[in-house]
């Protein structure tokens, strides 16, 4: 049986699979769910799965399941491992029942190797796989606003436009890989902005002013960017949940100064993002790896003696 690549993706035809169902993983599958596709859902935690399940999706027991039942499996997993296990080495794993035309869409932050590596097996059995990991959190998620970042075969990556349009607007990158390289460079650029941010709120505070009125002032100014945002007002409010957890960016920092290291001939001194990676490995040591990236400002308060 040959799945519809190139055959126009529609609602009616094309079957979804989902695996992957924590915060913004649930929320994506959702928009789809809306908009009339049939899904096929797998989770080590069945229990994420009701409210999925409550719009019509149906749970099955293993990755191997939702690719015979697939045309499309997306992942939105935790960790590079994570991807490894599901998609290529387990005996349950995605590629093991995959169809031939099949794709998979990889919206996990992973390495741009293992990217790679997941393209190359795909192929080998006449399948597809994209690298899309994503920007913009929970609320875009949750409102079909997120930055999705595509690596792969630009045909593929068009042909899906109809489903990547009901999550946010896909931005094809370049070849298998780019994807997972251009998130890590994003999330080098956010942690940056959130520790501006956490060090521009922390002193608003300390020089007496009013960090909602402080805001509020320097929004529109330069100082003003989507993670403000985002996030600013949850700050201020100490509103931790997550949209990403802290100790996942933790990993993606993580990679790319992994990627430099592997890569010697392509040498770039990244002083800031190293700083962050500690920063939010501060987080983690303090208990908080699951609290929402914004958390960062507690360990700024921290090395200011705030508790």
């Amino acid at each position: 049986m040959n799945t519809p690549y190139p055959t126009p993706i529609t609602p009616s035809q094309t079957r979804i699979g989902w695996i992957g169902t924590g915060v913004m993983g649930s929320a994506m599958a959702s928009r789809l769910l809306s908009a009339g596709y049939a899904l096929t859902i797998y989770a080590r935690t069945p229990s994420k799965t009701l409210s999925l399940q409550s719009q019509g999706a149906r749970l099955v027991d293993s990755p191997s399941e939702v690719a015979k039942a697939s045309d499309v499996v997306f992942t939105m997993l935790g960790h590079p491992s994570d991807v490894r296990q599901i998609v290529l080495e387990n005996p349950d794993s995605i590629l093991s029942s995959l169809n031939p035309g099949g794709v998979i869409v990889d919206h996990t932050s992973s390495h741009p190797n293992l990217a790679k590596q997941v393209f190359d097996s795909a192929r080998e059995k006449n399948c597809w796989s994209v690298d899309a990991p994503v920007s913009g959190g929970d609320i875009g998620a949750r409102d079909g606003k997120l930055a999705i970042l595509a690596g792969g075969d630009e045909g593929v990556v068009k042909w899906l436009s109809p489903l990547f349009t009901l999550m946010g607007k896909p931005n094809y990158i370049g070849v298998a890989g780019c994807g997972q390289s251009c998130k890590i460079a994003n999330q080098i650029t956010v942690g940056g902005s959130l520790l501006g941010l956490s060090e521009g709120l922390v002193f608003a505070e300390a020089s007496g002013l009013d960090k909602g009125r402080w805001l509020e002032a320097v929004r529109q100014g330069a100082a003003g960017s989507s993670v403000m945002e985002l996030f600013g007002e949850r700050m201020i409010g100490r509103d931790f949940r997550p949209g990403g957890f802290a100790e996942y960016m933790v990993k993606d920092l993580g990679m790319g100064l992994d990627v430099v290291e592997e890569e010697g001939d392509k040498v770039v001194v990244m002083p800031g993002a190293a700083l962050c990676k500690e920063l939010f490995s501060g987080m983690v040591a303090n208990g908080d790896g699951k609290f929402g990236t914004q958390g960062l400002i507690t360990v700024v308060e921290r090395i200011n003696g705030k508790r």
